[in-house]
């Protein structure tokens, strides 16, 4: 399945995006969906996941609280709402398919990235 993220840009601290993930094929909802990001000269870092059918969702640490990550099958899109943004939520952030989990091997296909920042 070919997944697209959307929805970044440049806040200020403090303010929200909601990032999506869409993909094209109905085979979607066969997949659990993990959200990455990947900071410049740092590794690439888990941040929130959601099970199939949405009913088990996971979360970083340093985001629970702040990040909520929803589904819609029917629309085949993945949602990631980033509240309380700061500016180390500054990266790449990636949504993946695949098996629920927070390590990147447990995910098969990969997007592209849509990029936020968050200046200080």
């Amino acid at each position: 399945v070919n997944l697209v993220e959307s929805g970044g840009g440049l806040v200020q601290a403090g303010e929200s995006l909601r990032l999506s993930c869409a993909a094209s094929e109905s085979v979607f909802s066969l997949y659990a969906i993990g959200w990455f990001r990947q900071a410049p000269g740092k590794e690439r870092q888990f941040v929130a996941s959601i099970s199939r059918n949405g009913d088990m969702t996971n979360y970083a640490d340093s985001m629970k609280g702040r990040f909520a990550i929803s589904r819609d099958n029917a629309r085949n899109t993945v949602y990631l709402q980033m509240n309380s943004l700061k500016a180390d939520d500054t990266a790449m952030y990636y949504c993946a398919g695949g098996s629920l989990g927070s390590l990147a091997k447990a995910y098969i296909t990969w997007g592209q990235g849509t990029q936020v920042t968050v200046s200080s």
